[in-house]
């Protein structure tokens, strides 16, 4: 389309997104514009935080894919080659748990099935919901090279992960060991720590009698799980507390098992903590475990993996650990040795998956040491190789990298990765890990000396390794890395630019695929990791469905438009803190789609038809409103380069928002119309203000592409290659840079405004003509004023303007006082005197209220003494100011008698 074909008949009166949303995206991508191959240009690669597969678009998304376009469509303006690789997760705990709930309808057991009926189940469980959500990401308008779309249960990347893994396990990091581990009975696999989320809750302390075997003496001990002490095979105490030296190697009886238990003494227990007595049960507690280990102790384990008790526990057995709980204290209380129960408040685990209580479990388990893979990792977020955006989170990453523990990387699930260790008998060695059967055998044969041993004879680890092992991978695996380490793609992308990412999963994630980087390619994963917020509403709740306040982002799509969706969630997004989501704000964004299509309506009415034009920025102008609009125009856009370079976006979008709303549509195109009421803008002016409008779409298309490309396609003729996602990001003009227009453009601004003020307070209609007299006290200002009084007169009703260095004025006048500026308006005939004195006796107040706010300032020696020489006098200046201006109002107050 162009200029001398559009007409104001082809524009919509209403700006509708739904209709040309679908329009623009199937355009961008019938001309490949989102795909990336390496070539001459300078890469900039983002690899997608992948979303579950068979996950649907919430508000977290919303906003982390928000934030990767538009970083991603302006390194696309800016001329690099943007490759935004989209993927997704096949997220084990979760994906098992849907597929396991969807055969519960159909009557199955997961145990009814074997392993490959249950993975046929998963795949088709996959392939129906998976992707839904890459195909609402479009919606948004993500930028994504689709056709390099990978699943990190594909075979290419799964093939990766078994590499590493045995690659990890040949250098000695990956080792099989009975730990201590986070158990999730509803998923019933382990977790790692990083898995396990603690909440601050209400709980019980239940004080408990156990009695001695020798005599009635009892000692008495405190927990929040006395369904436990079914398990319990020692009570400690320090053995420096006096209260208990003379209990230290007798026995006392566990009450309900009636266990006799042995009194140990060690310094772990804190005397001053509980009773001061520590029961002691090594499969249930961590450090329980270690006490245990330290002084011989035998383990019981109570519980089965679905968390009710075991035939271990003799009571109780086949209920439900939280039920015992109940019962239990019951008991304990029948026979008399429950002393009493406490209310406190203690943090206690939760499965981040699937949000129920976890238990410490003894269990064997395979793990991998992360010391030696987490001292470059650490040390390149230090000296800012990675850079964190915001970088205060380098704290947090710090903390945990210092201490990091050993990763559990099994998970008891099927679906997933399954871990490649083939065993051949029952010993602690008796495996070997192997890509597949045949080298397995190999190896199996060459380690146990027979070489008759069959396939048969070998069996692969049922378990399968954490998503997380998988997604560590995934800068790496998305280009080929692993398969190929030299293949172009990996050496061209690698490492990648930014990654966008909440701070909650630095360590599940962000951590380890700095590790992963350094550990498989000797090399950073990334240059950049921009940390944002969680979404919450409006009381701080995080957003969730169950909680009911988190609205459907498609449903929000559909109300305000993709533009002006993006726009609400970047406006509520500052760095790294978390978003307080409001409705209103994706309304203030389809409210300002419509500012912008109304503003370019009002371009295309004052096309004469017939006629073309040929828009272009006014560079040479003469006029002040050029220069200034220009200067702003150019200052914006440095502004903007600066807080992209310091992942400022929401900054970067209220400058441009101001630029294009108060700046653009407020003022330019008000000093563009004709002198002519009725006359259409003089064709030199439209094409200036096309050419501004151009460069305008240019700054906000990151932000809300839709609008603009529409808008941009309207404004002259392009060809195919000359979209705007693929038009170049304005460069700086600093020589249009103009401080002084900019200076004097605000100076009148000022002016028109305190006579829109005095106009309103004076209930003076914009249409009646006014008399206006300026006293500027300053023949330069003088001088500058009279030579742009055109903008006056252009912007009010005017029977005469007077700018003079010291006019004479009438003495009935309104007044307003501006950067030491009289503004005076004769009234004869025109306002109510007593409401002018009211109005310029609330002035004459507010300018007392700040004058006494800066004189305190500068009567307190500790300020002056301390604040530097520039801001101190910066005091004395408003202070001095504000003497003029309230020299001047009483001046005019006396002038009305």
């Amino acid at each position: 389309m162009s200029t001398d074909s559009t007409s104001i008949n082809e524009l919509p009166k209403q700006f509708d997104p739904l209709s040309i949303e679908s329009k623009w995206y199937s355009y961008w991508t019938e001309k490949n514009y989102f795909h990336s191959e390496p070539d001459n240009r300078e890469p900039f690669a983002v690899v997608i935080p992948p979303p579950n597969v068979t996950g649907v678009l919430h508000m977290g998304h919303m906003l982390n894919n928000t934030i990767q376009d538009v970083l991603v469509r302006r390194a696309r303006m800016l001329g690099k080659n943007a490759c935004w690789v989209p993927g997704t997760d096949h997220a084990s705990i979760a994906t098992e748990a849907k597929v396991v709930q969807r055969l519960r309808t159909k009557g199955i057991k997961k145990s009814d099935l074997s392993r490959d009926d249950f993975m046929k189940h998963a795949w088709e469980w996959t392939e129906e919901h998976g992707g839904i959500i890459l195909e609402q990401l479009k919606k948004l308008g993500a930028s994504c090279d689709w056709e390099r779309t990978r699943f990190t249960l594909e075979e290419d990347l799964s093939e990766a992960v078994i590499d590493s893994f045995i690659e990890l396990h040949q250098r000695g990091l990956i080792y099989r060991g009975l730990r201590m581990i986070n158990w999730d009975p509803e998923a019933k696999t382990a977790l790692s720590d990083e898995e396990v989320i603690f909440k601050e809750q209400n709980s019980r302390f239940y004080h408990i009698k156990y009695k001695l075997t020798d005599s009635d003496d009892f000692l008495a001990i405190a927990t929040t799980r006395p369904e436990t002490i079914l398990a319990d095979v020692a009570v400690c105490v320090n053995p420096n507390d006096e209260r208990y030296k003379k209990f230290i190697g007798k026995t006392v009886i566990v009450p309900v098992i009636e266990r006799e238990v042995p009194v140990i003494a060690d310094e772990y227990v804190e005397m001053e903590f509980g009773t001061g007595c520590l029961k002691i049960t090594p499969a249930h507690d961590r450090n329980d475990y270690d006490i245990g280990q330290k002084h011989g102790l035998p383990v019981i384990d109570m519980l089965e993996a679905d968390g009710t008790l075991s035939a271990e526990a003799v009571h109780y057995v086949g209920k439900d650990r939280f039920e015992v709980r109940k019962l239990i204290a019951k008991d304990l209380e029948e026979a008399g040795v429950l002393i009493k129960v406490e209310d406190m408040q203690n943090k206690i685990g939760y499965s981040e998956r699937t949000d129920v209580v976890i238990e410490p479990r003894l269990s064997l388990q395979w793990f991998l040491n992360m010391k030696e893979l987490a001292k470059p990792a650490l040390e390149h977020v230090e000296n800012d190789e990675i850079k964190f955006h915001p970088a205060k989170f380098k704290n947090s990453y710090r903390h945990w990298m210092e201490n990091i523990q050993d990763w559990c990387i099994s998970r008891q699930l099927w679906w997933g990765h399954r871990i490649p260790a083939w065993y051949f008998g029952e010993g602690e060695n008796d495996f070997v890990i192997a890509k597949d059967i045949d080298t397995a055998l190999e190896f199996a044969r060459e380690k146990t000396g027979n070489a008759q041993l069959q396939p048969a004879e070998l069996k692969q680890d049922e378990d399968v390794l954490d998503t997380w092992f998988s997604s560590w991978l995934w800068p790496i695996t998305v280009f080929d890395g692993m398969k190929d380490p030299e293949n172009k793609d990996i050496k061209y992308y690698y490492p990648t630019q930014d990654l966008v990412t909440a701070p909650e999963i630095m360590f599940f994630w962000v951590a380890r695929m700095i590790m992963a980087g350094y550990a498989f390619r000797g090399e950073k994963p990334f240059s950049n990791v921009y940390y944002h917020g969680i979404v919450r509403d409006k009381q701080r709740r995080k957003m969730s469905k169950s909680l009911g306040n988190s609205p459907d982002p498609l449903d929000l799509i559909k109300s305000y438009g993709a533009d002006g969706t993006r726009v609400g969630m970047l406006f509520s997004s500052p760095a790294g803190n978390d978003l307080l989501f409001d409705e209103a704000l994706c309304e203030q964004g389809r409210n300002f789609s419509n500012k912008i299509w109304n503003a370019f309506r009002f371009l295309v009415m004052n096309m004469e038809e017939g006629r073309s034009y040929t828009p272009k920025l006014p560079k040479n102008s003469d006029l002040l409103v050029d220069q200034w609009m220009m200067s702003r125009l150019n200052q914006t856009t440095a502004a903007m380069n600066e807080d992209f370079d310091r992942y400022r976006l929401n900054e970067a979008l209220q400058k441009v928002y101001a630029l294009v709303w108060d700046d653009f549509c407020d003022w330019y195109i008000e000093l563009c119309k004709s002198d002519v009421p009725g006359e259409k803008v003089p064709a030199d002016r439209l094409e200036s203000a096309l050419g501004i409008f151009e460069a305008l779409m240019k700054l906000l298309h990151p932000f809300m592409p839709f609008i603009t490309e529409e808008i941009w396609h309207h404004i002259r003729q392009r060809d195919q290659d000359q979209a705007l996602i693929v038009s170049s990001w304005p460069i700086v003009q600093n020589n249009a840079i103009n401080p002084e227009s900019e200076e004097t453009f605000a100076l009148i601004q000022q002016l028109v405004s305190a006579l829109r003020n005095i106009r309103a307070e004076a209930n003076v209609p914009p249409s009646k003509p006014i008399d206006v007299i300026i006293n500027t006290h300053n023949d330069e200002t003088t001088s500058r004023l009279n030579s742009e009084s055109w903008v006056i007169n252009k912007l009010q009703k005017l029977s005469s303007l007077n700018i003079a260095t010291n006019a004479e004025k009438p003495q009935l006048v309104a007044s307003a006082v501006v950067a030491g500026i009289e503004i005076s308006v004769p009234l004869a005939g025109l306002i109510d005197l007593d409401k002018e004195r009211q109005r310029i006796e609330k002035e004459i107040q507010r300018f007392e209220g700040f004058k006494k706010g800066v004189e305190a300032k500068l009567s307190n020696e500790s300020f002056v003494s301390r604040a530097p020489e520039a801001v101190v006098q910066n005091e004395q200046n408003k202070l001095r100011d504000a003497n003029s201006n309230l020299e001047k109002l009483r001046e005019q107050l006396a002038s009305l008698g």
